[in-house]
């Protein structure tokens, strides 16, 4: 039995390799995640498949950031597919115009904070205003959670700031750099184990390579569900 606080990004090459990794999931995991990689390689008609073929939930992560008319557009096309969860950035334009192109359907908008793989030297560089990255992170959730945004993506790091908002009050929060323990962070830099970020607030936590690089994808699933039963 699936536990859908677990999301399984499926960051495989190509649909072929995504809709073989969720049949050997099978019934353990129910919600995925397909990311912008996915998107050239039938991202999207993999994303219809497992919901409508498959009654997956899916969370598409595409990260949207244009101009208020085009990230309007652009989510107003997605929301056909009747999907679950959309990622835009947390701008709060960008997530007033998403909330416009999803109305009307189930499309819950979620806007991301700071990316996980970033810490403060990476924000040095890119010439983001100065201050403690969690004070950066709480600051730019209150003000997407104010523009209408439905939920945050955020680390687990993060996650408790974020839950202590007033406006984050029956709001998802929803954190990717979770590494189950003795797995390697890869490019994330910002993690925790499963159950501590749920612990820390999460409503959903992203799990990718520790699954799908595993030589048992299912039991690696199945031993972080065995970690959030804990909670």
């Amino acid at each position: 039995m699936s536990d859908d606080r677990l999301i399984v990004a499926l960051d495989v090459a190509d649909a072929v390799q995504g809709l073989a990794l969720a049949d050997t999931l099978g019934d353990t995991v129910g919600f995925y995640k397909i990311g912008l990689g996915m998107l050239t390689g039938g991202g999207l008609a993999l994303a219809n498949e497992l919901k409508q073929g498959h009654g997956k939930r899916i969370f598409l992560d595409m990260k949207l950031f244009d101009i208020s008319a085009t990230v309007e557009a652009a989510v107003r096309g997605l929301a056909q597919f009747d999907l679950d969860f959309l990622t835009v950035h947390g701008d709060p334009h960008v997530v007033r115009a998403a909330k416009q192109g999803a109305a009307g359907s189930n499309l819950k908008i979620l806007g991301v904070t700071i990316l996980t793989s970033l810490d403060r030297g990476d924000l040095d560089a890119s010439m983001i205003v100065s201050g403690d990255l969690p004070d950066l992170v709480v600051e730019r959730a209150r003000r997407a959670l104010e523009a209408g945004a439905d939920g945050i993506i955020a680390s687990p790091n993060e996650a408790a700031l974020i839950r202590a908002l007033p406006q984050a009050r029956d709001r998802l929060i929803v954190t990717p750099g979770v590494r189950p323990v003795g797995t390697d962070p890869g490019d994330q830099k910002r993690i925790a184990t499963p159950a501590s970020a749920i612990a820390a607030g999460a409503d959903h936590i992203v799990v990718g390579r520790p699954v799908w690089k595993s030589d048992d994808p299912r039991g690696a699933a199945q031993a972080i569900l065995d970690d959030l039963s804990k909670i």
